[in-house]
């Protein structure tokens, strides 16, 4: 039992690799702004508008909060520990080898799914901007069979799918449908992370700076076309005005949608050993691009909410381009223009998860959880090589029979419980000496702070909301009942934190993390849980095949 707990020591000062060292604080940014800007923006903001109403701001406050003391804790293990793997690697040195490899399963989930979803909607917009230029790829030669299929039995009205589905030929008694765009993408980029990291960081820096470009001018010539009476839309079974119109509860059943666009970030920290003094360099360059990013996802949802509806989002999968569309604003250049420029930001979205999978497997390799041959790197392009052909395969096999509603619900409550361990690791580190010129987590005594926030603001919420805790135990509702049954639990795990901290006078920034993190959870439903369990029930199975049996640092 004490082999599965057992911890891996990282010498700070270990910075050999075989791989190349290329990438600077503004290189970290950029792929940052890649990663965090692309499909959460241009695509999943719709449903999370949908859902929430305007009151979705509030959600990507609380995303950008909870994100923010995350990525401080981030920062610390960077500084700590200049290795490959991310998560994986954080937790091999806080919790121990079972922990590390339940981690690094989830990491696997969250790059891979999310590429899934990425490509999904790489080829929304694609095929979206071929209908502007007047040319038409059959439809169902643009959608998945799974997305078909659901749309033709629950009757929707999505033409689009429901064409493919009734026009598709037939293999035998098979319907032929297969988004061709989406997997052409992925062999695209699968072959530019494999080629090397500093082609892939030229091409990305290029893309990044016109995408920031067209985010700006949407914000600018959206502002002219608000309705400020958008931002307080009236709900038609109460007829009161709001500007959370679907209650709270609402706006955290858009957490899934919100939080997909800020997962970005984690995949900065797998860069370690291809970052130039990575105890410096990947601190900064996390923070800055963060807190960039949340203020530009403030900045859209204002724009996007006050120029048109919230209801008219349903289903929407190009938001960004839609409120441009003849029955919206009607501004037909700027639709052309945010169309082909969302390509190329899903395209940045994409390399830097593609490039983020192969080093997470590179490094259970290395520790022997995973086969020796996902550590092979390339003699020429110095890129894991072998692990990056098999994400291309991993990610591309999926699209041919699931949709993008499971993958974004199921790839954001595996990176959000990644980020709940990297929170609570931090707590389990011991002090270390200052160095000058590396990051240094700042410790605050969180033994009266962190409970005096939290059960003030308990009593806070209770004199504001009173009816919410009357109901908190009727757990049957059928809009509320899960949300009520999470935010008990919650209540209850932060309760336990406040005696930890008390007594143990635990530090102050990792807790709020840890208890923004664990709040994020409560937007999740069953069914989320339900493939999760069976998400890491799989990778435990693996684990004690294969990885108990080869672990290096079992056998040293």
């Amino acid at each position: 039992m004490n082999q599965l707990f057992r911890r891996k020591n990282y010498s700070e000062t270990d910075t050999s690799t075989n791989l190349l060292r290329v990438l600077g604080v503004w290189d970290i940014v950029f792929f940052g702004i890649a990663a965090i800007i692309g499909a959460g923006s241009f695509s999943s903001l719709g449903e999370a508008v949908f859902r929430g109403g305007p009151g979705v701001i509030l959600l990507y406050l609380i995303c950008g909060f909870a994100c923010g003391f995350t990525a401080l804790c981030y920062a610390e293990f960077a500084s700590r520990i200049p290795a490959a793997g991310s998560a994986y690697t954080y937790a091999y040195a806080s919790f121990g080898e079972l922990i590390a490899w339940i981690i690094g399963w989830a990491l696997i989930m969250e790059y891979s799914f999310g590429n899934i979803y990425v490509a999904f909607s790489w080829s929304d917009y694609f095929t979206s901007f071929l209908e502007r230029l007047g040319m038409h790829i059959p439809d169902y030669l643009t959608c998945s069979y799974t997305e078909a299929k659901k749309a033709f039995l629950n009757g929707s009205e999505n033409k689009e799918l429901l064409n493919a589905w009734n026009s598709a030929p037939l293999i035998g008694s098979l319907k032929f449908i297969v988004d061709i765009p989406a997997l052409v993408i992925n062999g695209l980029i699968t072959w530019l992370c494999y080629i090397g990291v500093k082609e892939s960081k030229n091409f990305n820096n290029a893309l990044v700076i016109l995408k920031l470009a067209v985010i700006v001018l949407v914000i600018l010539v959206g502002f002219a076309y608000i309705n400020d009476s958008n931002w307080t839309p009236t709900n038609p079974e109460t007829g009161v005005s709001s500007f959370m119109p679907n209650g709270f509860a609402g706006v955290m059943s858009a957490v899934s949608g919100v939080f997909f666009a800020y997962i970005g970030f984690d995949a900065l920290s797998v860069l370690s050993e291809e970052t130039k003094d990575p105890q410096k360099t990947l601190p900064k360059g996390m923070i800055i691009s963060l807190v960039l990013c949340t203020f530009i996802y403030i900045a859209l949802t204002l724009v996007l909410t006050g120029m048109v509806d919230y209801r008219k989002f349903d289903g929407v999968g190009d938001p960004l381009s839609f409120i441009f569309e003849k029955g919206n604003a009607n501004v037909a250049w700027m639709e052309l223009i945010v169309s082909f420029v969302a390509i190329v930001a899903i395209t940045t979205v994409l390399l830097v998860f593609q490039m983020g999978q192969p080093r997470i497997w590179y490094a259970m390799s290395r520790d022997g959880l995973m086969p020796q041959k996902f550590q092979e790197v390339h003699p020429k392009y110095k890129t894991p090589s072998f692990a990056t052909i098999i994400t291309g395969i991993v990610v591309g096999v999926p699209i041919l029979f699931t949709d993008k509603s499971f993958i974004l619900d199921f790839t954001s409550i595996g990176t959000i419980f990644a980020f709940v361990l990297v929170c609570a690791g931090v707590l389990l580190l011991p002090a270390k000496e200052k160095i000058k010129g590396r990051f240094h987590l700042p410790y605050v005594n969180g033994k009266i702070i962190f409970p005096a926030i939290f059960i003030g603001g308990l009593i806070g919420f209770y004199f504001y909301q009173p009816d919410f805790f009357k109901d908190l135990m009727n757990w049957s509702d059928p809009k509320e009942g899960e949300f009520r049954a999470s935010i008990f639990f919650f209540i209850l795990v932060n309760l336990v934190l406040c005696v930890l901290a008390f007594v143990r006078n635990l530090s102050l920034i990792p807790l709020i993390g840890l208890s923004s993190c664990l709040y994020l959870l409560t937007g999740m439903s069953h069914d989320n849980w339900f493939w999760f369990g069976l998400w890491f029930a799989i990778g435990l199975v693996i684990y004690f095949c294969y990885g108990y049996r080869n672990s290096k640092l079992r056998k040293g």
